[in-house]
C-alpha cells in the first residue's frame, strides 16, 4: 500500500523495516542488568498441560520477562519517577518522521579504565535538521552479535549528556538506541542523562520516550524515514516495542 503525505513525502506500508529484537527463551535473547534469560513455560495443572505435544488442547505458556533487561523496550519518565507513570498513558502517537545516523562511540579516560561514548561533536551532522521527531542512534562497529549480547558487566557505550544541548535544539522527542542504555551502566545511580532528557525533577518532560536495544541493520542507510513506534499496553514505566522504519520513496 502506498501513502502520500501532505508534504509529498511518500511510502510503501508493505517495506517497513522491523529494527526490533525478538524475545526468545534461549541464549540468542539479548540481555542486561544481570538478569537472567526469559523464561516460557506452559501452564500445568492436576489434570491439563498447555502443550499440545504433550496432548493438550492449545499451547499456554507463561512468559517471565524484564522489559528493561530482555530486549527492545520503550520507555517514558516513569522509569526514573517515585510516581511509576504508565508508558501505555505517555505514548498515544505512533507515527514519527525520524532520523538514523551511525556515530562510533569515542573512547574516553574514566575513572576505572576507559569507556566509549557518543559525543555531541559526533551528532553534529544533524544540524542540517530544522527538527527531528525521533532520533535513531546506530552506534558502530554494528555488529550482529548485538541481537544476542549479554551486556552485564561490559560497561558497553552510552550518550554524553552534553548531546542533549543539541537534542533539545531540534526538538527530539523520541530517542532510539542500539545499547542497553542512554547511561553508564555502573554510574552510581545518577542516570544522568535520562534525567535531563525528562527533565526530571523540575521541568518533567511526559511527551518524551526513550527506547533501547533496537538493532538498525546495514541495508538502512543514515537519513530520514517515517517510524511506525508500536508499544506494547503495558501500565508500567516501560513495555515492549516493535519500532517499524519506513523509506522515504
Amino acid at each position: 500500500m502506498l501513502v502520500t503525505f501532505a508534504n509529498g513525502n511518500r511510502v510503501d506500508l508493505s517495506k517497513g523495516i522491523d529494527i526490533s529484537l525478538p524475545l526468545t527463551d534461549d541464549e540468542s535473547n539479548p540481555r542486561a542488568w544481570y538478569v537472567d534469560l526469559p523464561r516460557f513455560e506452559p501452564v500445568r495443572t492436576d489434570d491439563w498441560v498447555g502443550v499440545v505435544k504433550e496432548g493438550g488442547g492449545v499451547n499456554f505458556r507463561n512468559i517471565f520477562f524484564n522489559p528493561h533487561g530482555h530486549g527492545t523496550h520503550t520507555e517514558c519518565l516513569g522509569h526514573i519517577t517515585e510516581t511509576v507513570y504508565s508508558i501505555n498513558e505517555s505514548l498515544n502517537q505512533y507515527f514519527f518522521n525520524a532520523v538514523v545516523i551511525s556515530v562510533s562511540p569515542e573512547k574516553k579516560d574514566a575513572d576505572e579504565g576507559t569507556d566509549e561514548v557518543v559525543t555531541l561533536k559526533q551528532l553534529l551532522p544533524l544540524k542540517k535538521y530544522k527538527t527531528i521527531e525521533a532520533l535513531i542512534i546506530r552506534t558502530l562497529p554494528n555488529s550482529a552479535d548485538k541481537k544476542s549480547k549479554n551486556y552485564s558487566s561490559t560497561n558497553p557505550p552510552y550518550i554524553d549528556v552534553e548531546c542533549l544541548e543539541l537534542l533539545d535544539q531540534l526538538e527530539v522527542k523520541h530517542l532510539l538506541i542500539d545499547l542497553p542504555s542512554v547511561d553508564k551502566e555502573l554510574d552510581g545511580g545518577v542516570l544522568a542523562f535520562h534525567h535531563e532528557f525528562w527533565g526530571v525533577p523540575n521541568n518533567q518532560r511526559f511527551d518524551r520516550t526513550i527506547t533501547e536495544f533496537i538493532y538498525v541493520p546495514d541495508l538502512v542507510a543514515d537519513g530520514e524515514y517515517l517510524l511506525n513506534l508500536q508499544v506494547a499496553p503495558f501500565e508500567n514505566d516501560a513495555a515492549p516495542s516493535r519500532p517499524v522504519l519506513y523509506p522515504f520513496l
